[in-house]
Protein backbone atom coordinates (compact mmCIF):
# COMPACT_ATOMS: atom_id res chain seq x y z
CA UNK A 1 0.00 0.00 0.00
CA UNK A 2 1.74 3.39 -1.00
CA UNK A 3 2.41 6.40 1.19
CA UNK A 4 -0.95 8.76 -0.22
CA UNK A 5 -3.08 5.55 0.87
CA UNK A 6 -1.65 5.24 4.32
CA UNK A 7 -2.08 8.87 5.00
CA UNK A 8 -6.12 8.60 3.82
CA UNK A 9 -6.91 6.15 5.82
CA UNK A 10 -5.20 7.66 8.91
CA UNK A 11 -7.16 10.92 8.21
CA UNK A 12 -10.29 9.07 7.62
CA UNK A 13 -9.98 7.80 11.43
CA UNK A 14 -8.59 10.44 13.06
CA UNK A 15 -11.87 11.91 11.14
CA UNK A 16 -14.62 8.93 12.30
CA UNK A 17 -13.33 9.93 15.91
CA UNK A 18 -13.47 13.99 16.25
CA UNK A 19 -13.70 14.30 20.09
CA UNK A 20 -11.81 11.76 20.75
CA UNK A 21 -8.59 13.54 18.27
CA UNK A 22 -9.75 16.75 19.54
CA UNK A 23 -9.18 16.06 23.43
CA UNK A 24 -5.92 13.90 22.18
CA UNK A 25 -4.25 17.55 20.18
CA UNK A 26 -5.07 19.47 23.44
CA UNK A 27 -1.99 18.19 25.22
CA UNK A 28 -0.12 18.83 22.39
CA UNK A 29 -1.80 22.61 21.85
CA UNK A 30 -1.23 23.39 25.16
CA UNK A 31 2.37 22.43 25.13
CA UNK A 32 3.31 24.37 22.11
CA UNK A 33 1.44 27.32 23.03
CA UNK A 34 2.87 27.24 26.22
CA UNK A 35 6.71 27.18 24.66
CA UNK A 36 5.43 30.29 22.33
CA UNK A 37 4.41 32.39 25.06
CA UNK A 38 6.64 31.50 27.99
CA UNK A 39 10.04 31.82 25.78
CA UNK A 40 8.53 35.01 23.85
CA UNK A 41 7.78 36.66 27.06
CA UNK A 42 11.66 35.95 28.45
CA UNK A 43 13.14 36.86 24.58
CA UNK A 44 11.00 40.27 24.92
CA UNK A 45 12.24 41.20 28.46
CA UNK A 46 15.72 40.18 27.47
CA UNK A 47 14.99 43.38 24.72
CA UNK A 48 13.48 45.51 26.81
CA UNK A 49 16.65 45.33 29.54
CA UNK A 50 18.94 45.55 26.84
CA UNK A 51 16.93 48.57 25.14
CA UNK A 52 16.91 50.32 29.21
CA UNK A 53 20.79 49.42 29.15
CA UNK A 54 21.87 51.46 25.20
CA UNK A 55 19.49 54.41 26.60
CA UNK A 56 22.26 54.82 29.39
CA UNK A 57 24.49 55.45 26.37
CA UNK A 58 27.26 53.84 24.07
CA UNK A 59 30.50 53.18 24.62
CA UNK A 60 30.33 53.47 28.04
CA UNK A 61 32.57 53.48 30.84
CA UNK A 62 31.15 54.87 34.55
CA UNK A 63 33.88 56.27 37.27
CA UNK A 64 32.50 56.51 41.06
CA UNK A 65 34.81 57.41 43.76
CA UNK A 66 33.42 56.48 47.36
CA UNK A 67 33.68 58.88 50.10
CA UNK A 68 34.33 63.18 51.06
CA UNK A 69 37.95 62.68 50.42
CA UNK A 70 38.38 61.10 47.19
CA UNK A 71 36.81 63.63 44.69
CA UNK A 72 37.76 63.91 41.21
CA UNK A 73 39.17 67.14 40.64
CA UNK A 74 39.02 69.15 37.83
CA UNK A 75 42.83 68.74 37.03
CA UNK A 76 42.00 65.08 37.39
CA UNK A 77 39.05 65.25 35.05
CA UNK A 78 41.37 66.81 32.43
CA UNK A 79 44.07 64.52 32.96
CA UNK A 80 41.21 61.43 31.98
CA UNK A 81 40.03 62.93 28.87
CA UNK A 82 43.53 62.89 27.46
CA UNK A 83 43.52 59.58 27.44
CA UNK A 84 43.97 57.35 24.00
CA UNK A 85 40.39 56.24 23.18
CA UNK A 86 38.60 58.34 25.05
CA UNK A 87 35.53 60.81 22.99
CA UNK A 88 34.26 62.70 25.49
CA UNK A 89 33.93 62.74 28.96
CA UNK A 90 30.97 64.24 31.33
CA UNK A 91 31.64 64.51 34.88
CA UNK A 92 27.85 64.65 37.47
CA UNK A 93 26.56 65.69 40.49
CA UNK A 94 23.17 65.23 41.37
CA UNK A 95 20.57 65.39 43.90
CA UNK A 96 17.28 65.62 44.45
CA UNK A 97 16.19 69.24 44.50
CA UNK A 98 12.31 71.24 45.24
CA UNK A 99 11.18 72.40 42.16
CA UNK A 100 8.46 75.51 41.56
CA UNK A 101 5.80 77.12 38.94
CA UNK A 102 3.61 79.18 40.00
CA UNK A 103 1.70 76.68 42.43
CA UNK A 104 3.04 73.28 41.27
CA UNK A 105 5.65 72.41 43.40
CA UNK A 106 7.71 69.03 42.84
CA UNK A 107 10.47 66.91 44.11
CA UNK A 108 13.17 66.80 40.57
CA UNK A 109 15.79 64.82 40.13
CA UNK A 110 18.51 67.36 39.27
CA UNK A 111 22.03 66.80 37.22
CA UNK A 112 24.79 69.33 36.81
CA UNK A 113 26.93 68.23 34.29
CA UNK A 114 29.26 69.77 30.94
CA UNK A 115 28.17 70.13 27.03
CA UNK A 116 29.42 66.86 26.39
CA UNK A 117 26.51 65.40 28.73
CA UNK A 118 24.26 65.29 25.49
CA UNK A 119 26.89 63.04 23.36
CA UNK A 120 28.07 60.79 26.37
CA UNK A 121 24.53 59.65 27.57
CA UNK A 122 22.56 59.90 24.29
CA UNK A 123 20.49 62.40 25.28
CA UNK A 124 18.88 64.73 22.77
CA UNK A 125 16.48 67.83 23.10
CA UNK A 126 13.16 67.80 21.41
CA UNK A 127 12.59 71.51 22.12
CA UNK A 128 15.50 74.63 22.32
CA UNK A 129 19.49 73.87 23.33
CA UNK A 130 21.32 71.62 25.77
CA UNK A 131 23.53 73.71 28.07
CA UNK A 132 26.97 74.75 26.31
CA UNK A 133 30.46 75.69 27.85
CA UNK A 134 30.23 79.26 28.25
CA UNK A 135 26.69 78.12 30.41
CA UNK A 136 29.41 77.03 32.73
CA UNK A 137 31.46 79.26 32.64
CA UNK A 138 29.35 81.96 33.41
CA UNK A 139 27.71 79.88 35.49
CA UNK A 140 24.08 80.69 33.97
CA UNK A 141 20.80 80.13 35.87
CA UNK A 142 19.19 77.79 32.67
CA UNK A 143 17.88 73.99 32.62
CA UNK A 144 16.91 71.79 30.46
CA UNK A 145 14.28 69.68 31.81
CA UNK A 146 12.74 66.19 30.87
CA UNK A 147 9.57 65.70 29.17
CA UNK A 148 7.61 64.49 32.16
CA UNK A 149 9.15 67.22 34.08
CA UNK A 150 7.79 69.96 31.83
CA UNK A 151 4.42 68.18 31.71
CA UNK A 152 4.16 68.41 35.23
CA UNK A 153 5.24 72.37 35.23
CA UNK A 154 3.72 73.65 31.69
CA UNK A 155 1.54 70.92 30.92
CA UNK A 156 0.66 71.84 27.05
CA UNK A 157 2.73 75.07 26.94
CA UNK A 158 6.35 75.62 25.81
CA UNK A 159 8.28 75.62 28.71
CA UNK A 160 11.29 77.14 26.52
CA UNK A 161 12.13 80.81 27.67
CA UNK A 162 10.05 80.63 30.76
CA UNK A 163 11.22 80.14 34.24
CA UNK A 164 10.88 77.92 37.54
CA UNK A 165 12.01 77.90 41.07
CA UNK A 166 14.78 75.36 41.75
CA UNK A 167 15.07 75.65 45.53
CA UNK A 168 14.14 79.19 45.40
CA UNK A 169 16.23 80.41 42.68
CA UNK A 170 14.86 81.84 39.19
CA UNK A 171 15.61 79.49 36.10
CA UNK A 172 15.37 80.26 32.89
CA UNK A 173 14.53 76.72 31.02
CA UNK A 174 16.22 76.53 27.61
CA UNK A 175 15.53 73.03 26.76
CA UNK A 176 12.78 70.22 26.72
CA UNK A 177 14.79 66.28 26.22
CA UNK A 178 13.52 63.56 24.03
CA UNK A 179 11.69 61.12 26.46
CA UNK A 180 13.39 58.11 27.41
CA UNK A 181 11.53 56.48 29.98
CA UNK A 182 12.51 54.25 32.42
CA UNK A 183 16.00 53.52 32.56
CA UNK A 184 16.25 50.39 35.34
CA UNK A 185 13.95 51.12 37.78
CA UNK A 186 14.68 55.21 37.12
CA UNK A 187 12.61 57.56 35.30
CA UNK A 188 14.68 59.36 32.61
CA UNK A 189 12.23 62.24 32.33
CA UNK A 190 11.50 63.36 35.81
CA UNK A 191 14.57 65.25 35.50
CA UNK A 192 16.14 69.08 35.66
CA UNK A 193 19.82 69.24 33.82
CA UNK A 194 21.87 72.63 35.02
CA UNK A 195 25.58 73.84 34.27
CA UNK A 196 27.62 71.63 36.38
CA UNK A 197 28.94 75.05 38.20
CA UNK A 198 25.58 75.79 39.33
CA UNK A 199 24.43 72.05 40.03
CA UNK A 200 27.43 72.31 42.59
CA UNK A 201 25.66 75.01 44.29
CA UNK A 202 22.32 73.77 44.61
CA UNK A 203 23.22 70.67 45.62
CA UNK A 204 26.16 72.39 48.33
CA UNK A 205 29.14 70.12 47.31
CA UNK A 206 31.58 70.74 45.55
CA UNK A 207 32.72 67.72 45.34
CA UNK A 208 32.48 65.21 41.58
CA UNK A 209 32.03 61.25 42.97
CA UNK A 210 31.02 60.28 39.26
CA UNK A 211 31.97 60.60 35.81
CA UNK A 212 30.40 59.09 32.38
CA UNK A 213 33.34 58.06 29.89
CA UNK A 214 32.55 57.70 26.14
CA UNK A 215 34.84 55.71 24.01
CA UNK A 216 35.82 56.04 20.26
CA UNK A 217 34.39 52.46 19.26
CA UNK A 218 32.78 49.71 20.86
CA UNK A 219 36.24 47.89 19.96
CA UNK A 220 38.66 49.37 22.00
CA UNK A 221 35.94 49.60 25.30
CA UNK A 222 38.24 47.24 27.35
CA UNK A 223 41.75 49.05 26.18
CA UNK A 224 40.09 52.40 27.56
CA UNK A 225 38.73 50.66 30.72
CA UNK A 226 42.12 49.23 31.41
CA UNK A 227 44.11 52.79 30.69
CA UNK A 228 41.29 54.67 32.94
CA UNK A 229 42.09 52.59 35.87
CA UNK A 230 45.77 52.64 35.74
CA UNK A 231 45.09 56.33 35.80
CA UNK A 232 43.34 56.11 38.92
CA UNK A 233 45.76 53.98 40.17
CA UNK A 234 48.23 56.60 39.70
CA UNK A 235 45.72 59.48 41.20
CA UNK A 236 44.98 57.31 44.14
CA UNK A 237 47.60 54.96 45.08
CA UNK A 238 46.53 52.45 47.54
CA UNK A 239 42.63 53.28 47.56
CA UNK A 240 41.61 50.53 44.76
CA UNK A 241 39.23 49.86 47.18
CA UNK A 242 37.56 53.69 46.90
CA UNK A 243 36.80 53.64 43.09
CA UNK A 244 35.36 52.04 40.61
CA UNK A 245 34.97 51.70 37.02
CA UNK A 246 31.79 50.27 35.14
CA UNK A 247 31.69 48.87 31.54
CA UNK A 248 28.37 49.39 30.08
CA UNK A 249 29.30 46.14 27.90
CA UNK A 250 29.65 44.06 31.26
CA UNK A 251 26.34 44.77 32.36
CA UNK A 252 24.46 43.73 28.98
CA UNK A 253 26.84 40.58 28.79
CA UNK A 254 25.55 39.61 32.19
CA UNK A 255 21.74 41.11 31.37
CA UNK A 256 22.15 38.45 28.39
CA UNK A 257 23.52 35.61 30.52
CA UNK A 258 20.97 36.00 33.07
CA UNK A 259 18.13 36.11 30.48
CA UNK A 260 19.82 32.96 28.08
CA UNK A 261 19.41 30.78 31.26
CA UNK A 262 15.87 32.34 32.10
CA UNK A 263 14.58 31.17 28.51
CA UNK A 264 16.24 28.17 28.58
CA UNK A 265 14.81 27.28 31.93
CA UNK A 266 10.82 28.68 30.82
CA UNK A 267 11.24 26.78 26.86
CA UNK A 268 12.27 23.65 29.44
CA UNK A 269 9.24 24.11 31.79
CA UNK A 270 6.42 24.46 28.73
CA UNK A 271 8.07 21.33 27.06
CA UNK A 272 7.30 18.98 29.94
CA UNK A 273 3.60 19.74 28.74
CA UNK A 274 4.84 18.37 25.13
CA UNK A 275 5.55 15.04 26.84
CA UNK A 276 2.48 14.80 28.72
CA UNK A 277 0.66 15.61 25.44
CA UNK A 278 2.91 12.70 23.59
CA UNK A 279 1.93 10.06 26.58
CA UNK A 280 -1.89 11.15 26.11
CA UNK A 281 -1.14 10.68 22.17
CA UNK A 282 -0.15 6.85 22.92
CA UNK A 283 -2.53 6.19 25.60
CA UNK A 284 -4.86 7.06 22.65
CA UNK A 285 -3.61 4.90 20.50
CA UNK A 286 -3.22 1.76 22.41
CA UNK A 287 -6.82 2.14 22.84
CA UNK A 288 -7.11 2.71 19.03
CA UNK A 289 -5.17 -0.33 18.60
CA UNK A 290 -7.47 -2.38 20.57
CA UNK A 291 -10.75 -1.28 19.59
CA UNK A 292 -9.36 -1.99 15.66
CA UNK A 293 -7.51 -5.40 16.26
CA UNK A 294 -10.56 -6.97 14.25
CA UNK A 295 -9.81 -4.39 11.57
CA UNK A 296 -6.29 -5.01 11.79
CA UNK A 297 -7.03 -8.83 11.11
CA UNK A 298 -8.97 -8.26 8.40
CA UNK A 299 -6.09 -5.96 6.49
CA UNK A 300 -3.47 -8.56 7.40
CA UNK A 301 -5.60 -11.35 6.10
CA UNK A 302 -6.50 -10.03 2.61
CA UNK A 303 -2.37 -9.19 2.29
CA UNK A 304 -1.84 -6.31 4.13
CA UNK A 305 2.23 -6.31 5.37
CA UNK A 306 3.40 -4.95 8.92
CA UNK A 307 4.95 -2.08 7.67
CA UNK A 308 1.48 -1.26 6.26
CA UNK A 309 0.05 -1.57 9.89
CA UNK A 310 2.85 0.16 11.43
CA UNK A 311 2.74 3.24 8.97
CA UNK A 312 -0.85 3.56 9.18
CA UNK A 313 -0.89 4.05 12.87
CA UNK A 314 2.26 6.13 13.31
CA UNK A 315 1.59 8.53 10.76
CA UNK A 316 -2.20 9.21 12.37
CA UNK A 317 0.12 9.50 15.73
CA UNK A 318 2.24 12.26 13.68
CA UNK A 319 -0.95 13.98 11.97
CA UNK A 320 -2.43 14.45 15.57
CA UNK A 321 0.86 16.07 16.66
CA UNK A 322 0.93 17.73 13.94
CA UNK A 323 -2.11 19.74 13.58
CA UNK A 324 -2.02 20.07 17.53
CA UNK A 325 1.11 21.65 17.01
CA UNK A 326 0.23 24.46 13.94
CA UNK A 327 -3.08 25.02 16.32
CA UNK A 328 -0.74 25.76 19.52
CA UNK A 329 1.53 28.12 17.34
CA UNK A 330 -1.59 30.03 16.33
CA UNK A 331 -2.83 30.30 20.08
CA UNK A 332 0.29 30.99 21.64
CA UNK A 333 0.63 34.14 19.36
CA UNK A 334 -3.15 35.11 19.74
CA UNK A 335 -2.17 34.81 23.58
CA UNK A 336 1.04 36.30 23.72
CA UNK A 337 -0.41 39.08 21.77
CA UNK A 338 -3.38 39.64 24.48
CA UNK A 339 -0.99 39.17 27.63
CA UNK A 340 0.90 41.91 25.85
CA UNK A 341 -1.97 44.47 25.59
CA UNK A 342 -3.40 43.63 28.47
CA UNK A 343 -0.11 43.51 30.97
CA UNK A 344 2.17 45.81 29.17
CA UNK A 345 4.58 42.64 28.35
CA UNK A 346 7.08 43.37 25.67
CA UNK A 347 6.59 40.11 24.22
CA UNK A 348 9.39 39.05 21.31
CA UNK A 349 8.01 36.40 18.64
CA UNK A 350 10.72 34.65 16.43
CA UNK A 351 9.71 32.54 13.80
CA UNK A 352 13.16 29.82 14.91
CA UNK A 353 10.97 29.09 18.24
CA UNK A 354 7.63 28.48 16.22
CA UNK A 355 9.76 26.06 14.09
CA UNK A 356 11.33 24.37 16.98
CA UNK A 357 8.13 23.94 18.88
CA UNK A 358 6.37 22.41 15.72
CA UNK A 359 9.86 19.96 15.00
CA UNK A 360 9.59 19.26 18.93
CA UNK A 361 6.24 18.40 18.87
CA UNK A 362 6.01 15.78 15.56
CA UNK A 363 8.91 13.88 16.96
CA UNK A 364 6.98 13.54 20.32
CA UNK A 365 4.54 12.19 18.10
CA UNK A 366 7.17 9.86 16.11
CA UNK A 367 8.42 8.51 19.67
CA UNK A 368 4.86 8.08 21.34
CA UNK A 369 3.38 6.96 18.59
CA UNK A 370 6.36 4.10 17.96
CA UNK A 371 5.03 1.48 20.57
CA UNK A 372 1.24 1.59 19.70
CA UNK A 373 1.76 1.44 15.80
CA UNK A 374 4.36 -1.39 16.62
CA UNK A 375 1.91 -3.25 18.55
CA UNK A 376 -0.37 -3.18 15.98
CA UNK A 377 1.85 -4.25 13.13
CA UNK A 378 2.78 -7.52 15.31
CA UNK A 379 -1.15 -8.55 16.15
CA UNK A 380 -1.24 -12.16 14.45
CA UNK A 381 -4.05 -12.25 11.95
CA UNK A 382 -5.89 -15.21 13.12
CA UNK A 383 -6.27 -14.24 16.84
CA UNK A 384 -6.65 -10.44 15.39
CA UNK A 385 -10.21 -11.82 13.22
CA UNK A 386 -11.53 -13.83 16.56
CA UNK A 387 -10.93 -11.00 18.85
CA UNK A 388 -14.35 -9.50 19.90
Amino acid sequence: MGILQSIKMALRSIQSNKLRSALTMLGMIIGVSSVIVLVSIAQGSAKNVTSQINQLGTNLLTINTFGTDLTLTEDKINELSKLNGVKALSPVVSGRVNVKKDRTTSQVTLTGTNADYSKVRDTKVSNGRFINDLDIEYRQKIAVIGSETASTFFGAENPVGQYIQIEGTSFKVVGVLVSKGSSLGQSGDNVVIVPLSTGQRLVKSTSINQVYLQGKSEDQMDFVMNEVEMALASMYPGKSDSYSVTNQQDIMDTMSSVSSTMTMMLGGIASISLLVGGIGIMNIMLVSVSERTKEIGIRKAIGAKRRDVLLQFLIEAVVLSGVGGLIGILAGVGIGKILSSILSLTVSFTSSVMLLSFLFSLAVGVVFGVFPANKASKLNPIQALRYE
